[in-house]
C-alpha cells in the first residue's frame, strides 16, 4: 500500500514520489484556472498517463524482431512444405501402382494373343489328323494314308515356320553342343568323326532362343582303323631311335 504523509496541507506519497493536494487546494486551483485551460491541461495529463503514450514507435518490437513470431512463421512454412511433399508422394505411389497394374495387364494380354495365334495355326493340323484317321478306317491300301500323313506333317512345319519356329539342322553337319545333344556314337567310315549321322529327336528354336536341342548320333572312327593308326605311330616312333643309332654307328 502507498503511504501518504501531510506536509503543510500537501500529501506526499513515499513510494511514487507524487504530490496529492487536498480537496481544498484542488478546488482553489480549479477555481483560479480558466475553464478552457483546465480542460486542456487535464486532457494532456490523462494522455500522458496512458501506458505507452510517450513511447517511441521505433522502439516497439516488430514481427521481424519477435523470435516467437518468427519461429511460428517458419513452423507454418515447414508444415506447408511437408504437406506438399506428402501429397506428391501419395500421387507418385498411386501412379506407380496404376503403372504396375497396367504393365501386368499388358503382359497378360500379349501372352493371350500369342497363345491365340499359335492355336489358330495349329488347330488345322489337328483337323487334318482327324481326317486322316477317319480315312484310314475305310481305305484298304496304306499308300494313300502315308501320303496324307506326309501332307499333314508338311502343313505342321509350315505352321511352325509362320510362328517363327525353325528346325535345327542335324544330319550331315558337325556336332554342335549348343544345339545338339549326343545320344550315342556310331563307328563308321562313311562320315568324318564328329559328324552327325542320325537324328533321334528333332530340335527347334524360336529366333535366337533354343526351344529344344536335337538328339543325335555322332560318327567316330572304327576301332580297327584307330588301332592301326596308333600302331603305325608306334612303329614310326620306335624306328626313329634305331635309325639314329645306325647313323651314329
Amino acid at each position: 500500500m502507498t503511504r501518504l504523509r501531510s506536509v503543510q496541507g500537501v500529501y506526499v506519497s513515499e513510494t511514487e514520489g507524487k504530490t496529492v493536494h487536498d480537496d481544498g487546494a484542488q478546488a482553489s486551483d480549479r477555481a483560479s484556472t480558466p475553464p478552457g485551460v483546465a480542460d486542456s491541461s487535464d486532457a494532456e495529463a490523462r494522455s500522458s498517463m496512458k501506458p505507452g503514450a510517450n513511447d517511441d514507435a521505433s522502439t516497439r518490437p516488430t514481427l521481424e524482431d519477435d523470435p516467437i513470431s518468427k519461429l511460428t512463421a517458419e513452423l507454418e512454412k515447414v508444415r506447408a512444405d511437408s504437406q506438399k511433399h506428402r501429397d506428391q508422394l501419395l500421387r507418385t505411389a498411386a501412379d506407380f501402382d496404376n503403372f504396375r497394374k497396367r504393365s501386368r495387364k499388358d503382359v497378360e494380354e500379349a501372352q493371350r494373343k500369342g497363345l491365340e495365334r499359335a492355336l489358330t495355326e495349329l488347330l488345322p493340323v489337328s483337323d487334318n489328323l482327324d481326317r486322316a484317321l477317319q480315312a484310314s478306317a475305310t481305305v484298304a491300301e496304306i499308300a494313300p494314308i502315308l501320303e496324307g500323313i506326309r501332307m499333314v506333317h508338311k502343313f505342321f512345319e509350315d505352321a511352325l515356320s509362320r510362328l517363327g519356329v525353325e528346325r535345327v539342322q542335324a544330319v550331315g553337319v558337325p556336332f554342335d553342343p549348343s544345339v545338339h545333344e549326343a545320344v550315342q556314337q556310331v563307328e563308321t567310315e562313311e562320315a568324318p568323326p564328329g559328324t552327325i549321322v542320325a537324328e533321334m529327336l528333332p530340335g527347334y528354336r524360336l529366333g535366337q532362343k533354343l526351344l529344344r536341342a536335337a538328339m543325335v548320333s555322332v560318327a567316330r572312327a572304327p576301332a580297327a582303323a584307330a588301332e592301326a593308326g596308333s600302331g603305325a605311330e608306334g612303329e614310326g616312333s620306335s624306328s626313329e631311335p634305331g635309325s639314329r643309332e645306325g647313323t651314329l654307328n
